[in-house]
């Protein structure tokens, strides 16, 4: 088990050495870094606002029950909401999000090419596959992902507003006092370096799993569900670490 996952990590690290050569032709490289950024970000906007709102209401409503009490003043719901939402709940779950819509796409179109021979095709040409098909990926990602995080905490915090307007648990006015209440620009620092380091790991252990395999479509099935488990695992072990570093 333990000289398996040793192998495996060992085969990781050599593939991303393959990854960040140098591209062969830079034109090229170039436009396909800004198709998979538009596709990437464009295909995960709608998701990714929905699950948003829906997540800063139900912070806020949750918030706004616990905290009743005549001794806390009522901004302190919206003060409560944005720290959660910034720090915790949109870099961490959004990424988990994306590593099953980005993630599990990169692995099914990597591993495609790997089960049709595109990519040996590839390298008879004397072409590197791996910094040909993944890079671009990856850096993709790591561009397009924080600015997800960006727009998911405006959505968020809006979904908390909307609640607050709609049900009149507080006043809007109090909500937006707690919102701007002792804001600082690091907290969103933070969360953009950890949703960056998250976008790097995602798309390289997803593209990883589907350059690796060695089968056909059910071999892939189960490349899918790797990238998907071994992404997330890691994405929560980096976020305790990153968080005690950091803070």
């Amino acid at each position: 088990m333990l000289k398996n996952a040793l192998s495996i990590i060992g085969e990781y690290f050599i593939f991303l050495k393959k990854v960040f050569s140098k591209p062969d032709k830079t034109k090229i490289f170039f436009k396909k870094l800004i198709f998979e950024m538009e596709s990437m970000g464009i295909g995960s906007m709608l998701i990714v606002s929905i699950v948003s709102i829906a997540m800063g209401s139900v912070i806020t409503t949750q918030t706004a029950m616990q905290i009743e009490s005549s001794w806390i003043p009522s901004w302190t719901v919206g003060f409560v909401s944005r720290t959660s939402i910034v720090m915790e709940l949109c870099p961490t779950i959004i990424s988990l999000l994306l590593v099953g819509n980005l993630g599990s796409r990169i692995t099914a179109e990597i591993g495609s090419m790997r089960v049709t021979e595109q990519i040996d095709a590839l390298e008879v040409m004397g072409i590197n596959p791996a910094s040909y098909l993944v890079l671009p990926k990856v850096l993709a990602a790591m561009v397009v992902n924080p600015i997800l995080i960006i727009f998911s905490i405006f959505f968020a915090l809006l979904g908390g507003y909307l609640t607050v307007w709609i049900t009149g648990c507080i006043t809007p006015y109090h909500f937006m006092d707690g919102l701007t209440y002792c804001f600082r620009a690091y907290d969103i620092f933070y969360a953009v370096t950890k949703t960056f380091i998250f976008a790097f790991v995602m798309s390289s252990v997803a593209a990883f799993y589907g350059y690796r395999i060695d089968g056909g479509a059910l071999e892939l099935g189960k490349a899918n569900t790797q990238g998907i488990v071994v992404s997330s695992f890691i994405i929560l072990i980096l976020n305790v670490l990153v968080t005690q570093i950091m803070l």
